[in-house]
């Protein structure tokens, strides 16, 4: 495991470094990523993007639709645990959640949790979601999604009107321009 867990561009079959990263003399941030993140758990310094969160561990399609969709042969015929649950599309949260499980269950911690500094999980699921909130990253992060998920799509899709998310809305530009028509004391 701890050849998966190793740090990106640090060599796990170095014995020094091998040592040091299991005495804890190397500490491991949450913001430092592991080999298992890259498919065949190969990391390229030159292009960090390249195979990034694309390892066959993060299995996304067996989370997200089922494990017989994954064959690209449909074997079920029910729909999958996600989909049952309401997940109708991948969103940018749920990879990184996925691969926060996954690294969980590669560390020999006994219990989950996002304030355990040792795994330093928080860190770790933030930092992945700050590269997929960065602006400058966001061809390679909608790359990403199309990759694992084909029919991803960045695209808005029109609301559909009086449903409930419209009328939120709607109340919401109003309510917003009321606070710019008062100068935005609030009051009314």
């Amino acid at each position: 495991m701890g050849a998966l867990l190793c740090p990106a561009g640090l060599d796990w079959s170095h014995s020094e470094t091998r040592a040091k990263l299991q005495s804890g003399e190397i500490v491991v941030t949450g913001d430092q990523w592991s080999l298992f993140l890259y498919a065949d758990y190969h990391y390229d310094p030159e292009d960090p993007w390249n195979s990034l969160l694309r390892s066959a561990l993060l299995a996304y399609k067996h989370v997200f639709t089922s494990p017989s969709s994954v064959d690209r042969e449909p074997k079920a015929t029910r729909l999958g645990n996600a989909r049952i649950r309401g997940m109708t599309r991948i969103t940018l949260p749920s990879i990184a959640y996925i691969a926060m499980q996954v690294r969980f269950t590669l560390t020999s911690s006994p219990v989950f949790s996002h304030t355990d500094t040792v795994t330093d999980s928080e860190r770790f699921y933030n930092s992945i979601l700050d590269i997929f909130e960065d602006l400058e990253e966001k061809q390679e992060v909608d790359d990403l999604a199309v990759q694992i998920f084909p029919s991803y799509s960045t695209a808005q899709h029109p609301l559909i009107k009086n449903s409930a998310l419209a009328r939120i809305r709607e109340k919401r530009v109003r309510m917003n321009e009321i606070l710019v028509c008062d100068g935005g004391s609030g009051d009314t």
